[in-house]
């Protein structure tokens, strides 16, 4: 955790740094000669995102007072590698739920009359893939 640290805090010296060179690039056009605020506010509040998430890290990490297994010289690969949970490589649900999630955003776009017809497939999509052991093959 703390190498995540090191790399958030890196990232946070960096976009201040853009920042502020983005904000003088754009004082020392000779077209425009005034602040570009859309690129300069984006840069900065970039490294008061990071700021953030680096503190919050390093403050987990000083709490939790262990170390990971990154953080260890000695540490082997499986250290690292914990049970993700369990994943059907052969199911399609997953597949037609995102298109359903799809349909439901462009009908937002388009038309609202799609989204009825996404959360129609959305919902029998949810059904199929909570159910998916239940009927057939893989039936338990």
């Amino acid at each position: 955790m703390k190498a995540n640290v090191n790399l958030f805090w890196i990232l946070t010296v960096f976009f201040a740094i853009s920042s502020a060179g983005y904000t003088v690039w754009s004082l020392l056009d000779p077209a425009h000669a005034k602040v570009e605020w859309a690129g300069t506010i984006t840069l900065a509040l970039c490294a008061i995102l990071f700021a953030f998430v680096g503190f919050y890290l390093d403050r987990v990490h000083k709490a939790q007072g262990g170390e990971m297994p990154e953080d260890r010289l000695d540490a082997n690969i499986d250290d690292g590698d914990p049970e993700l949970g369990f994943f059907s490589p052969w199911s399609w649900w997953p597949i037609m739920l995102a298109a359903s999630a799809a349909l439901l955003f462009l009908g937002l776009g388009i038309g609202f009359w799609i989204c009825f017809i996404a959360v129609g497939v959305g919902v029998i999509s949810l059904v199929g893939w909570v159910y998916e052991y239940y009927r057939g093959l893989f039936a338990r």
